[in-house]
């Protein structure tokens, strides 16, 4: 059982509401197709996150959604890109909680109004929290669906390296791809049990079609089966080659051989699974033991590095006690957050 995910209360049968869920790591092309979903006639709630920098044809995230993980996240003190197996536990117990989830329940309920029938929600943060969503679908009764977007590795650490921090360090690197490790493995675990499909950023780019057109088949979305002229126009006004902007490899990111090894294990399984029309148990076994070795290689590096967690910890508490400000912590992985901050904190966080 996922932690966080039970007991949940059930609505009379309402039929044709689905819901998508876009999950998995950042800077994987979650962004392109939310909003071709979008364009096709699923809704993403409104308001809107707007457009950025690094994402110039916009985000397909709901402001509302953003900003609930967003407290959810720190009441859990977890970070967006969390590279801590423990961070899972941390955000289940908060998912666990009558008050969010029935914010999430009462939230989800007045998306679906008339003439309302399919739902896209997209959010880096929402795989930490599957379990409250998934509380919510059930008892609306509305049909959820999964995907998760597949990114090489080392391209989605070097895309957050360019757009996320403007003085990335090999540590912060290290640090993402941890995170994403630990990210695609457990959304992987959270979603086996349910109606789901894996697509890669680069199948979309190249050719959006063929990808969209499997998710409107298997998930039964009458916006894509249903799609005019018109709306496939706007698709290919949407997706662009150009937004394939980051092409890093492991030559250009610095990450120990023992972190790289697993990660490459884990995108190869998760590979087969998006190749694959049915998955195996073996495929789950392979992924089973990855985060069972990534949890142990996690553990032992804490272990290793407990001098100088216990340093930091005394100096931040040296800071408080003579009154000089601190850099204020990472919290979040995403270009939202930084814009919100502002002043000479914004200038130094980049």
């Amino acid at each position: 059982m996922i932690l966080g995910d039970s007991g949940p209360e059930f609505s009379q049968a309402t039929p044709n509401r689905r819901g998508v869920f876009i999950v998995g790591s950042g800077r994987s092309g979650t962004s392109a197709l939310a909003c071709t979903l979008q364009s096709l006639g699923l809704r993403v709630p409104q308001p809107e996150v707007p457009p950025d920098d690094s994402n110039p044809k916009g985000f397909g995230e709901s402001q509302w959604v953003v900003d609930f993980h967003d407290r959810m996240l720190r009441r859990a003190n977890v970070r967006v890109a969390d590279a801590r197996p423990q961070a899972w536990f941390d955000t289940g117990r908060v998912s666990a909680l009558e008050k969010p989830r029935e914010e999430a329940f009462q939230w989800l309920a007045s998306q679906f109004d008339e003439g309302v029938s399919e739902v896209v929600l997209k959010d880096p943060r929402m795989a930490w929290f599957i379990g409250l969503w998934r509380s919510a679908t059930l008892r609306l009764n509305i049909e959820s669906s999964y995907v998760i977007m597949l990114r090489t590795p080392s391209e989605v650490v070097g895309s957050k390296q360019k757009y996320y921090s403007a003085h990335a360090t090999d540590v912060s690197a290290v640090s993402r791809a941890a995170s994403w490790i630990n990210q695609m493995l457990h959304t992987e675990r959270a979603t086996r049990e349910e109606r789901r499909a894996f697509v890669h950023y680069s199948s979309l780019i190249d050719d959006w079609t063929i990808p969209i057109y499997r998710l409107g088949q298997r998930f039964g979305l009458e916006a894509v089966n249903s799609a005019s002229a018109r709306d496939l126009r706007n698709i290919h006004d949407l997706i662009d080659p150009d937004l394939h902007r980051v092409h890093t490899t492991w030559e250009d990111v610095r990450v120990p051989k023992s972190l790289r090894l697993l990660i490459d294990e884990t995108w190869h399984h998760l590979g087969n699974l998006a190749k694959d029309e049915e998955e195996s148990t073996d495929q789950h076994t392979a992924l089973d033991q990855i985060r069972h070795e990534y949890v142990q290689l996690y553990e032992e590096a804490e272990a290793i590095a407990q001098s100088s967690m216990l340093a930091a910890r005394k100096k931040r508490r040296s800071h408080r006690t003579s009154g000089t400000p601190e850099a204020p912590p990472e919290t979040s992985d995403s270009p939202s957050a930084a814009l919100r901050t502002t002043g000479i904190l914004g200038r130094l966080r980049g």
